[in-house]
């Protein structure tokens, strides 16, 4: 078995959830196991995905980073239901966000620059969460758990160490998903299900790109990257520590 299959979680209402654990440092080591999950919307979650996250998995705090629109569309999920913490913090824009007109790559790229550009502040308050010392286990979801969710958890990956190739592959591995994802909501909902999803499915040129642009800008090699962004944009140095202590296993 593959390390990716074996980062998945197999739940009942759920497809696309899988544990960052394992992924290579830099520096030698892994990230550790066990201490986050990225998902899609919990909105699916039976009773007994609910006891597998919070009795077994041992989860302690979600971080939804869905708009307040999608939030009341759906309503409280059961997991936070369960008790929980649930903390909202919505990478667009309320009033919404005009898609750009450009190749899906380009399409993308401009969509994850966004979130940094458009909500800094709630980026790296997710990040100052996840390096909480008390937060326990956690979870970040959006809807689909591929573009928002891939974007801060391939920011908080490089910026604890994890080798660029093996970032980019975490998030493109949600591409095999996509087609479970959209025919459950489609059943669920009675629409047909779409005959082209090629518009939905992650490409690692446009994390490349994103990561790039940081590197460029904030320097890379480690140093700078998505790591100097979250410093610039407010993330304490001993956060930063932090983060990258409950993340990672050294050798």
């Amino acid at each position: 078995m593959s390390a990716s299959v074996e980062r998945w979680l197999t739940l009942e209402g759920l497809d696309n959830v899988r544990d960052v654990g394992g992924l290579p440092l830099r520096s030698g080591g892994t990230t550790r196991s066990g201490v986050l999950l990225r998902s899609e919307s919990l909105h699916y979650c039976t009773p007994g995905d609910v006891e597998h996250l919070v009795g077994t998995y041992g989860l302690r705090l979600v971080l939804d980073l869905r708009t307040q629109r999608e939030i009341d569309k759906e309503g409280p999920t059961a997991v936070a239901a369960a008790g929980v913490e649930t903390v909202a913090l919505s990478f667009i824009p309320e009033s919404g966000r005009e898609l750009p007109e450009a190749d899906v790559v380009d399409r993308l790229v401009q969509i994850y620059a966004g979130y940094l550009r458009d909500r800094p502040e709630n980026v790296v308050q997710a990040v100052r969460l996840l390096a909480a010392v008390d937060a326990g286990p956690a979870l970040v979801h959006c809807a689909a758990g591929k573009d928002r969710t891939g974007t801060l958890v391939a920011l908080v990956l490089d910026a604890v160490g994890v080798e660029r190739e093996a970032v980019i592959a975490d998030y493109a591995l949600s591409g095999e998903q996509v087609e479970a994802m959209f025919r459950r909501w489609t059943t669920a909902s009675g629409e047909p299900m779409p005959t082209d999803l090629t518009l939905h499915i992650p490409r690692a040129e446009a994390m490349e790109t994103v990561l790039s642009g940081l590197d460029a800008r904030h320097g890379a090699n480690g140093a700078g990257g998505p790591a100097g962004w979250l410093l610039a944009n407010g993330l304490a140095p001993e956060e930063l520590e932090r983060l990258r202590a409950r993340f990672t296993q050294p050798v």
